[in-house]
């Protein structure tokens, strides 16, 4: 049987784990699907940039970065939820940075990954939320966590928001201080397909997504699941068990019209989107 090829990517954590074990289990293939995985370090900006230039297909990305830069032009759709509990973002500094306190932030230097990504968008939208805001200046572009890490040491920048337990490790070893964190108002991953994979490959979409909704039903229910997300991060367990049991993917491809009006009020409120954006044409409807 000849085989469809899918290209998907995400960031390489932990949220991850459903699809990666059903494609080591074979479990695309059973459909008829040649999926082919790329990490992406740099986070959604950069997936945002290969959803635009056609280098994937699909991409779990930060539910605020896609529905932002669908809104600006995106040829992509929405074609399901992921992960449907809120993102805790940890704010960090440099350890020897003297900062101390969440309050105290918002006139210092920010390390983003990119402009457009989660760690960009979410101290604009915390800023915005405390009445305070945040100039183009202080955005310094680092690229990755290790651009960040780089960054914070050498005192270039002060500030750097990204999921807190990916960056626990960092914590822990004294090389990074967590100064307060941020919980997203909102499902943190949703599912993101090109226009022209939905046109030209509808069926294996569906097939896709009927994948990745069994694996995360699977990855919910197994007992192993801890243990596996601990060995492969290389994380300790316990800290693994804490986010474990604060997380829920979806097990189905609904999307959730209050969520997408939710978060384009306060990308409106942030001055990320136009006043007048719309949260019409962000989601894929299948053609019956």
């Amino acid at each position: 049987m000849s085989l469809s090829k899918i290209r998907m990517g995400g960031v390489p954590e932990h949220f991850n784990m459903p699809v990666h074990l059903a494609i080591e289990s074979g479990e695309f293939k059973k459909r008829g699907l040649d999926v082919e995985w790329t990490d992406f370090r740099g986070g959604t900006g950069q997936m945002t940039k290969a959803l635009r230039d056609g280098e994937i297909d699909v991409c779990i990305l930060l539910t605020e970065g896609i529905i932002a830069d669908i809104i600006k032009g995106n040829p992509s759709k929405i074609i399901s939820e992921y992960v449907i509990t809120p993102l805790t973002w940890g704010i960090h500094t440099s350890a020897k940075n003297n900062l101390a306190r969440h309050a105290d932030i918002y006139d210092k230097k920010y390390a983003i990954s990119r402009y457009g990504s989660g760690s960009h968008l979410m101290a604009i939208v915390d800023a915005n939320l405390e009445k305070k805001k945040i100039d183009h200046e202080q955005f310094n572009v680092i690229k990755n966590l290790d651009g960040a890490l780089d960054s914070l040491d050498n005192e270039e920048t002060d500030v750097f928001y990204w999921e807190k337990y990916t960056t626990k490790p960092w914590v822990d070893k004294g090389d990074l201080k967590r100064v307060g964190e941020f919980i997203t108002p909102w499902p943190c991953f949703m599912i993101a397909a090109t226009n022209k994979v939905l046109e030209e490959q509808p069926e294996n979409i569906i097939r896709l997504l009927r994948v990745i909704h069994d694996s995360c039903d699977s990855f919910m229910q197994s007992d192993e699941a801890i243990k596996i997300v601990s060995d492969r991060m290389e994380q300790k367990l316990e800290d693994v068990a804490r986010w474990y049991h604060s997380t829920e993917w979806t097990i189905h491809g609904w999307v959730s019209e209050k969520m997408l009006k939710s978060v384009t009020y306060y990308l409106k409120a942030a001055d990320i989107v136009a006043e007048d954006a719309s949260t019409e044409d962000l989601v894929w409807v299948r053609k019956k």
